[in-house]
């Protein structure tokens, strides 16, 4: 039996569908099910049981001994919520309560941390543990991401695997009921579809051009593989940075997001929201060796790939992964 948390969003939903492709139908989905935007996310995928949020750590304690590994992929991700007690809860204590779980019943495990973690890259984006203290996240979100992360590098009593997932800007398929958090390509198809052009948030950085802000864009499918990689070859326990390992900016996603639909370029600048302004990462890139090095040996999409895939497959005739 796998468990995947948060199962009903974005990536978790897409984790799903690939355990079921590699022939996983023994799977138990953990989500807030009362959350019915998310219903399309999980229709026609094969499972063996829907377990509310709240009611899991109580559900362990009664099925923990049948459970063979635990993807923890649920969270609150919303980096404009400034309510630090909201993360508390369900970012750090709930994420507590299940590595505490994954010690009592010896489950490998595998979580999802956040690139978010790194702040404004003041020391780098190596998944390093030393650093881990030390890193300054920009919002409570990226906060309850590395407290939890240096809260495991406390522990004296750890799963038989465990890996933290710094997950960079992930885009793809399942991400429509995100609204705001959604990915720059999501929102690029859908205003393009309805203005034919497209807003990008201008820099209020002299050493970035309007556009030039460089991110670590990384495909979904790319992460559910590297999840796959984790729990069939169990490689060294860790933190582990999960990008593309290329940064690229948001004038080359626009731009080949306009490609991909087949309509002429058409972008123009707003300011950046001032709630977000001082919190905004101009530059973030993976650097990936140590997940490579431990054996990981597919390789990534690229930009033009991913963006391509997604916007012909998924966005264009709204299906689900």
């Amino acid at each position: 039996m796998i468990v995947v948390t948060g199962a009903a969003g974005f990536i978790g939903s897409c984790l799903v569908s690939r355990l079921n492709k590699a022939g996983h139908e023994n799977i138990v989905v953990v989500d807030d099910f009362s959350k019915t935007e998310k219903d399309g996310n999980l229709y026609g995928k094969t499972i063996s049981a829907k377990v509310g949020r709240k009611d899991f750590i109580k559900w362990m304690e009664n099925f923990g001994a049948e459970v063979e590994f635990i993807y923890h992929i649920g969270a609150r991700t919303d980096t404009t919520e400034f309510d630090t007690a909201i993360f508390d809860e369900l970012n750090l204590n709930y994420s507590k309560d299940i590595w505490r779980l994954c010690v009592q019943f010896q489950i490998p495990l595998v979580y999802a941390s956040s690139a978010a973690t790194y702040g404004l890259g003041e020391f780098g984006y190596k998944d390093d543990h030393s650093i881990i203290p030390s890193l300054k996240p920009l919002n409570p979100y990226g906060d309850s991401k590395n407290d939890f992360d240096s809260w495991v590098l406390k522990q004296n009593e750890f799963p038989p695997f465990w890996a933290g997932l710094k997950f960079f800007n992930v885009y793809g398929p399942n991400e429509f009921h995100k609204g705001r958090m959604a990915s720059v390509i999501f929102h690029a198809f859908n205003q393009i579809g309805k203005t034919g052009g497209m807003k990008l948030f201008r820099s209020h950085n002299p050493d970035y051009t309007d556009g030039g802000q460089l991110r670590d864009f990384v495909y979904v499918k790319d992460v559910v593989e590297v999840c796959l990689y984790l729990m069939n070859s169990s490689p060294e326990s860790g933190i582990y940075n999960l990008g593309s390992g290329k940064a690229r900016t948001f004038l080359d996603l626009t731009k080949n997001t306009f490609d991909a639909m087949g309509k002429e370029e058409n972008i123009s600048f707003i300011d950046t929201p001032e709630d977000i302004r001082d919190k905004y990462q101009y530059y973030t890139e993976a650097d990936m060796r140590k997940l490579i090095d431990s054996g990981y040996d597919k390789p990534f999409h690229t930009l033009e790939e991913g963006v391509k895939d997604y916007v012909e497959n998924y966005l264009s005739n709204s299906a689900y992964y």
